[in-house]
């Protein structure tokens, strides 16, 4: 544990005019005490992730801070933070925090990122009017209650790895909520107050135990839902679930974090296929995944018609053989014994292969016939079709499609309105 000086905070900011200075990272420092802080009265941007700190108290002059990193300190409360009546965002994840109820008075909040501590209710957040990312995964949480009742601008909410076991009618109110995180908890239904929040885009609730389609039947009044996760529930297991959950959720992009197909990704009234373009206009750009298919179909019929422009050969040229063979045999029928042996043909001493050898070299004293054997990379060899053209290697693919669908916007900070970067 260390005690930061003046000094170092020069050396960082390259400022020594201390009224100057408006962002510093200092992470990493084993810091204890960062009571020099007190001459940075200007400071809007401060890093001290990664440090030892117990308390937020000795940062009480920074009246102007705007965001604030203290994640994985030692911090087991927020007392100070009514000090930043500016503070927009705030990430305290990551320390040994009981309660969050400090966090009421920091009215200008627009992110709160408590994950990884020790809370175990989540404290009505009335006074956060401007509240729209909130983070509380890996805490101790059994219940949502009516904590959330009020704050109408969230828009991104992750509450996994905690103990919930009721949603219920806790985001009721959350009416413009585009992304929502409950994994790894213990749900079993899918409430039907979710159908309020009509904006939501992004569900992920893999790791629950919903294990009836009864219990996702309201997903289908998500006409915006763009990705689903339903990974590690009971209901996942059915083999059916897929196909009910893309006629459910026409303009579903990804479920269960795999691209969902184009030609089902959307249905009209009839039954058809509606164009992927009428269901997002942005994605009917990207036309490769189209090309690539029909190419491949291209492909495939050249490759069928050469197998079948071979076999019909084949047949003719064993016609022909057998035709050939008809007549010589009328011929011999005529021939001595010793004019048979001296052919070679028909003689129990003489062996399988040397046969195929003796018809083989006739044919290539032949230069007609042995232009004849030779078609499209294909030999004729004692009524054998040996094939030259290569084959394609085992495990040799042909890419048919664009990546993943990107869903999200450009990265912008959190709490700006642009998409969280949390891990879960």
């Amino acid at each position: 544990m260390a005690r930061l000086t003046l000094e170092q905070v020069t050396r960082e900011s390259k400022n020594g005019d201390a009224g100057d200075v408006t962002s510093l990272h200092l992470s990493h420092r084993a810091l204890s005490d960062v009571s020099c802080l007190s001459n940075y009265q200007n400071l809007e941007r401060l890093d001290l992730s990664c440090n030892c700190l117990s308390s937020l108290e000795s940062l009480t002059s920074s009246v102007n801070l705007k965001w604030l990193s203290v994640v994985e300190n030692k911090l087991d409360s927020l007392k100070g933070i009514e000090s930043f009546p500016k503070l927009t965002v705030l990430n305290a994840g990551k320390n040994k925090l009981k309660t969050m109820d400090d966090i009421r008075s920091a009215t200008s909040l627009r992110a709160l990122i408590l994950n990884d501590n020790n809370i175990s209710s989540i404290c009505k957040l009335d006074q956060l009017k401007y509240l729209n990312t909130l983070v509380l995964s890996r805490n101790p949480i059994f219940d949502i209650g009516d904590s959330l009742m009020k704050v109408k601008t969230l828009t991104k909410l992750s509450l996994s790895h905690c103990h919930i076991q009721n949603i219920g009618s806790s985001l009721v109110s959350c009416i413009d909520l585009k992304e929502i995180r409950l994994s790894h908890n213990k749900i079993t239904i899918i409430p039907a107050e979710l159908a309020q929040n009509i904006k939501l885009q992004n569900l992920d609730l893999g790791n629950n135990l919903i294990e009836r389609w009864s219990g996702i039947k309201v997903l289908s009044s998500l006409q915006n839902l763009k990705n689903l996760n339903l990974q590690g529930n009971p209901i996942a297991e059915k083999d059916n679930l897929a196909k009910k959950v893309k006629k459910l959720i026409p303009c579903l992009r990804i479920f269960n974090a795999k691209p969902i197909e184009r030609s089902s990704a959307g249905r009209n009234k009839s039954g058809e296929d509606e164009p992927y373009g009428k269901k997002d206009d942005a994605s009917s750009k990207d036309t490769s995944q189209v090309d690539a298919t029909k190419e491949a179909k291209r492909e495939k019929s050249k490759l069928d018609a050469k197998i079948l422009s071979r076999e019909k050969l084949h047949d003719r040229t064993k016609e022909d053989r057998d035709r050939n063979a008809e007549k010589e045999f009328k011929r011999k029928k005529g021939m001595g014994k010793e004019e048979r042996k001296s052919e070679g043909i028909d003689d129990a001493e003489t062996p399988f292969l040397d046969l195929i050898s003796l018809e083989r070299n006739r044919h290539e004293s032949d230069p007609k016939k042995k232009l004849d054997r030779k078609v499209s990379g294909a030999e004729l060899l004692g009524g054998l079709v040996i094939d030259h053209v290569k084959k394609k290697k085992k495990g040799q693919r042909v890419a048919v499609g664009p990546a993943a669908l990107q869903l999200l916007s450009p990265v912008q900070d959190v709490g700006m309105g642009g998409p969280s970067s949390w891990d879960d």
